[in-house]
């Protein structure tokens, strides 16, 4: 029976499963555990690699989200300020506008109070010198017309019936 199959060789057949199942069994044994061990250590490993590269993922997109949000609240804050800062620099030249129209004003008031004062003594000033010059020239003419004593009478008589009249 040992030649069933023309060259096949049944107990050849038999020490070789034997020896292969036996070779299994020392494999299992000693190898495939630490093998398998070591398998499942590094596939926990990659497993745990891609769930930290996730996680790391996940993070940088919430930063991201987190720094968008952040640069967009400081780009408002910072159009608010320069608005603020064009806002008190139109208040601050509308101010100073004010205040130096405000003192033109007053100084060309005052120029004109003073012109105005100084035409007022001037006209005083010129009335009392043409009274006093015809006061000057009213004696000078009286003196001499008014030499005598009868023509120094028609003359007072003459004004008091003016006087009368006015």
């Amino acid at each position: 029976m040992e030649k069933l199959f023309g060259d096949f060789s049944f107990g050849l057949f038999f020490w070789q499963i034997l020896l292969f199942l036996l070779f299994l069994g020392l494999l299992r044994k000693f190898a495939w555990k630490p093998i398998l061990g070591a398998v499942n250590e590094r596939e926990k490993s990659i497993e745990d690699a891609l769930n930290e590269a996730k996680k790391a993922r996940e993070e940088m997109a919430l930063l991201k989200s987190e720094n968008d949000k952040i640069l967009k609240e400081a780009k408002i804050e910072r159009d608010a300020i320069l608005k603020e800062a064009r806002e008190a620099k139109d208040s601050i030249i509308a101010q100073a506008k004010e205040t130096a129209q405000s003192a033109a004003d007053r100084l060309v008031e005052n120029a004109k109070i003073a012109i105005n004062n100084e035409k007022a003594a001037a006209m005083t000033d010129l009335k009392n010198q043409v009274a006093q010059l015809s006061i000057d020239v009213a004696e000078k003419v009286l003196k001499k017309e008014l030499s005598d004593k009868s023509a120094q009478e028609a003359l007072a008589k003459e004004i008091i019936n003016e006087a009368k009249l006015n």
